[in-house]
């Protein structure tokens, strides 16, 4: 599954101004820590604060929040809990997600410039894991269908998963991001249930590269 994705900040800009949407200004008076950060910066891991963009009251909003969702679990010692922060959406119709998935004012756009998933080995300029890097092509930008809700830490965010498409299987065969086409936005952010999830599909391969 994803764990890692960037959002080039030149490009976050184009791909809002392509969609008719604005960022914040980051002057401006509604501009926290959280949102500064996310405006900055490239590289989104698990618990990291990224940039999601939603529809509140008619109003379209692009905001920060922390990538993964809490989900508190029986501990491995009685009467104990874990805390996990969910960062991909794997089974939709489980109850977890489900109620935020039916409400259209729970569900947004989670904008990226391109996604990793693992490789072998090792990065030799970082000592990181190695990654694949997948990229919509042609776009500068692109964006994840995701969900939100509050939470005792704030805002967080995830985003949907489906099957793999014939670029993504050969390297990553479990899932991978639900892409959203831009005209399928409206729907995502205002339809039905039934409507957004005929969404949640593998986006077309020949769109896309790997590197």
């Amino acid at each position: 599954m994803c764990n890692h994705y960037q959002k080039h900040p030149e490009a976050i800009q184009s791909w809002a101004e392509y969609i008719g949407w604005s960022l914040p200004d980051p002057d401006g008076d509604r501009i926290t820590d959280d949102l500064a950060e996310a405006l900055d910066a490239t590289d989104v891991w698990p618990k990291g604060t990224g940039l999601v963009a939603r529809i509140e009251g008619g109003v379209r909003h692009i905001d920060a929040m922390r990538w993964g969702v809490p989900l508190t679990l029986p501990g491995k010692r009685p009467g104990t809990t874990v805390t996990k922060h969910v960062t991909n959406v794997r089974n939709p119709a489980s109850p977890f997600w489900r109620g935020m998935i039916a409400a259209p004012e729970r569900r947004c756009l989670v904008p990226f410039s391109r996604f990793a998933e693992p490789r072998p080995g090792k990065d030799a300029a970082t000592g990181r894991p190695a990654e694949w890097w997948f990229t919509v092509t042609g776009r500068p930008a692109a964006a994840f269908a995701g969900v939100w809700r509050p939470s005792e830490a704030g805002r967080v965010f995830a985003f949907l998963t489906c099957e793999p498409n014939p670029l993504v299987a050969p390297l990553h065969p479990k899932a991978m991001p639900v892409i959203l086409a831009e005209d399928a936005y409206d729907t995502w952010l205002t339809g039905d249930a039934a409507a957004a999830m005929a969404l949640a599909v593998p986006f077309p391969s020949q769109w896309m590269a790997v590197a």
